[in-house]
């Protein structure tokens, strides 16, 4: 199965917040599109591992994407180190993706940086001819770089190198990030409290993507950071 798009996330749910607009948008226009978590989200303060799996799958489904993985790297441990580039490598090659969604560059959470560079510096060794991989059935894969990694803006203000507006798919949003009740704010909920699961923290997510729309004249949209310069064939590309 080919893939337009894969997004990847260290943890499940950081693709639902930060660049699932931008996904709806893309699904939207017919693009195939995929995603991939990178630890199951072990070490958060509430659920498990199991629930957040079960929360994964419900949101995929909500979203209409044809694939999500997960590759269970160890949640706050992993390294960027041949062992686990080799995994997403791995990946890469078997969705071929035209262009990858990754974590944010700098962040709070350590995580989201080191997973950027994790998956940065997959994405061009996967496009290395003498880097072997096989497939499940034990074949050599061909080797793919995608076109383009862009990073998605996640909890620090950082200023965005490109906006997607995601006004018509706000309140959608918004219901995937929901899917995965036992993180954010439920009033029934017995678990401790967290950063992100409180009333405020959804209201920040939609000030957020509202405060990256209005200077672009859309009422909501989603920010992404680039390691290296867009390209594009014309001016009129860009609007």
């Amino acid at each position: 199965m080919k893939l337009d798009i894969l997004a990847i996330g260290v943890h499940p749910d950081d693709v639902e917040l930060s660049c699932s607009g931008t996904l709806l948008r893309h699904i939207a226009q017919g693009k195939k599109v995929g995603l991939l978590d990178l630890t199951r989200g072990e070490l958060g303060t509430r659920g498990s591992a199991e629930i957040r799996d079960r929360e994964a799958a419900n949101s995929a489904k909500l979203m209409g994407v044809l694939v999500r993985d997960n590759l269970a790297m160890a949640d706050g441990f992993f390294q960027n180190d041949k062992a686990h580039q080799l995994q997403i490598i791995k990946i890469l090659r078997k969705y071929q993706p035209e262009i990858v969604l990754a974590n944010a560059l700098n962040d709070r959470h350590p995580d989201h940086g080191r997973a950027a560079k994790l998956t940065h510096d997959a994405c061009f060794l996967s496009g290395l001819v003498k880097i072997p991989t096989y497939d499940d059935d034990g074949q050599l894969q061909d080797r793919w770089r995608p076109k383009a990694v862009y990073h998605y803006i996640q909890d620090y203000d950082l200023k965005p190198d490109i906006v997607i507006d995601i006004t018509p798919f706000m309140e959608k949003k918004l219901e995937l990030i929901q899917a995965f009740e036992s993180q954010f704010y439920n009033p029934k909920s017995k678990e401790p409290e967290s950063p992100i699961s409180s009333k405020a923290f959804l209201e920040s997510v939609i000030a957020k993507n509202r405060g990256f729309g209005r200077p672009s004249g859309t009422e909501f949209a989603e920010g992404f950071n680039v390691a290296r310069p867009v390209v594009v064939g014309s001016l009129f590309d860009l609007t």
